[in-house]
C-alpha cells in the first residue's frame, strides 16, 4: 500500500462523536511506552502526526487519522501506566471498551507488545478482552532492533506458546521497528488485503439484490 494522503481529523473521548461516514477503522494501542506513536509514525510516513514522548501515558483520546481517504488509523490511549493512579487507569478503560462496543466501523485492532519482555499477564487479560467481545485483532510485536534475532523468536514464541494454551488458532503476528522502518509492508499489505476482502464481499451482496 502507497499512503499518499495522511491527515488529523479529531481527538475526542465519546465514540459517538467519532467519523460517521462509514469509513473502516484500524485501531492501535498496547501497554504505555510500546511506542505506538512512533509506529503510527512510521506507517503513514508522516513523522510528527502521531505526537510521541518520552512519558509513557501521553495518548488519553481516541485519535482519527484519515487515511487516502479510504479508511481510517485510529491512535487509542495506552493501558497500564502505573503513575496514572487506579481511577485514572479504570478510566482509560472505559474509552477504549467504550470505542470497542460502539463503533461498528472497527475492523481490526493492531495490539502491540514489547518484544523485549515475556508474556505480561496484562497484556493476556487484554487479549481475553478482545477474544470475550469478539474483537477482530493482529499483534505486533515492537522495538525489534533492540533484541537479537534470537532472542526475539524465543520471546515471540513464548507468546505463541501461551495463547495458545487458551486459543484454537493465533491471530495474525508481525513484527516491527519504527527506528530501522521494518514490518511497515507487511501492516499495510494486511489493511489493503482486508480492505479489499471488504470491497468485494460488499459488491457481492449488492450483485445478489440486484
Amino acid at each position: 500500500m502507497n499512503i499518499k494522503k495522511a491527515e488529523f481529523v479529531i481527538s475526542n473521548t465519546d465514540p459517538a462523536k467519532c467519523p460517521q461516514d462509514g469509513l473502516p477503522e484500524y485501531a492501535f494501542t498496547g501497554r504505555s511506552n510500546v511506542g505506538k506513536s512512533s509506529l503510527i509514525n512510521m506507517l503513514t510516513g508522516k513523522k510528527g502526526l502521531a505526537m510521541t514522548s518520552s512519558t509513557p501515558g501521553k495518548t488519553q483520546l481516541i485519535n482519527h487519522f484519515r487515511i487516502n481517504d479510504e479508511w481510517y488509523l485510529v491512535d487509542l490511549p495506552g493501558y497500564g501506566y502505573a503513575q496514572r493512579g487506579k481511577k485514572g487507569r479504570e478510566k482509560i478503560r472505559e474509552i477504549i471498551d467504550d470505542y470497542f462496543d460502539k463503533r461498528a466501523t472497527l475492523t481490526c485492532l493492531f495490539l502491540l507488545l514489547d518484544c523485549r519482555h515475556e508474556p505480561q499477564k496484562i497484556d493476556l487479560e487484554f487479549i481475553t478482552r478482545l477474544g470475550e467481545s469478539e474483537i477482530p485483532f493482529a499483534i505486533v510485536f515492537t522495538k525489534t532492533d533492540k533484541i537479537s534475532s534470537t532472542k526475539l523468536k524465543e520471546n515471540t514464541g513464548a507468546y505463541k506458546a501461551k495463547l495458545m494454551e487458551t486459543w484454537e488458532e493465533l491471530p495474525p503476528v508481525f513484527t516491527s521497528s519504527s527506528e530501522k522502518k521494518t514490518g511497515r509492508e507487511e501492516i499495510l499489505n494486511y489493511i489493503e488485503d482486508v480492505n479489499q476482502m471488504m470491497c468485494n464481499y460488499t459488491s457481492l451482496k449488492k450483485q445478489q439484490y440486484q
